[in-house]
């Protein structure tokens, strides 16, 4: 039984996931739920994921993962090689601040969810925008001297970690709401560096099978 990943193709947390799965080089079904017709949703859906998010993970066995960052901790202790987080406990710690920030600090303020619920309130659209571009700018700043500090070409050292599988897909959020890059150097250049590896290069939106034109 194949690994099978619902998301949707630019959801930033199945986003982080399929980094995760691109890296440890692992093979996956890809099982499209799409977030703004809301299949998350449904009854078969829900069912799965109770939460009614993405993504989900059913491992080769038929259990159930949710939430991107304990699915990205069981892929490092079921497939630990290559690693996504240090041998050094205290570099650990780092790696998981940085994913932490993102995970818990930005994206949450940000997603599908919390954008109908400002609409539903009468916030316009120039108003949702300013909304997401204070909290990704807030978490940028405390991310940029992490990773000035810490990244050799990476966000935290020269090979990919798990704070990579998650500021990457917040960059491509940060590009789709209009935040300014230029006072993230750092930040700005691990993208890049992350746009030549095939890992994330295969993980992008763009290259989803449920991608649709912006």
């Amino acid at each position: 039984m194949p690994l099978v990943l619902h998301s949707y193709w630019r959801a930033t947390a199945p986003y982080r996931v399929r980094i995760g799965l691109n890296l440890k080089g692992l093979a996956y079904d890809y099982a499209p739920v799409h977030l703004v017709k809301g299949g998350q949703h449904s009854d078969e859906y829900r069912a799965l994921n109770a939460q009614e998010l993405v993504p989900s993970l059913v491992t080769e066995d038929g259990h159930t993962l949710t939430q991107s960052l304990a699915i990205l901790e069981w892929l490092e202790e079921v497939h630990p090689v290559p690693p996504l987080l240090p041998a050094d406990a205290y570099d650990r710690a780092v790696v998981r601040a940085m994913a932490g920030i993102v995970a818990c600090d930005i994206h949450p303020l940000n997603n599908l969810r919390i954008q109908q619920q400002l609409t539903s309130l009468g916030v316009d659209d120039a108003g949702r925008e300013a909304w997401s571009q204070r909290w990704i700018n807030d978490g940028f700043r405390a991310l940029e001297p992490m990773v000035a500090r810490h990244g050799a070409g990476f966000a935290f050292g020269a090979t990919p970690t798990l704070a990579d599988c998650c500021l990457i897909p917040q960059v491509y959020s940060a590009h789709r709401y209009g935040v300014a890059m230029d006072p993230y150097p750092a930040i700005a250049a691990v993208a890049a560096r992350a746009a030549e590896h095939p890992a994330f290069a295969a993980a992008h939106p763009d290259r989803q099978p449920d991608a649709t034109p912006a």
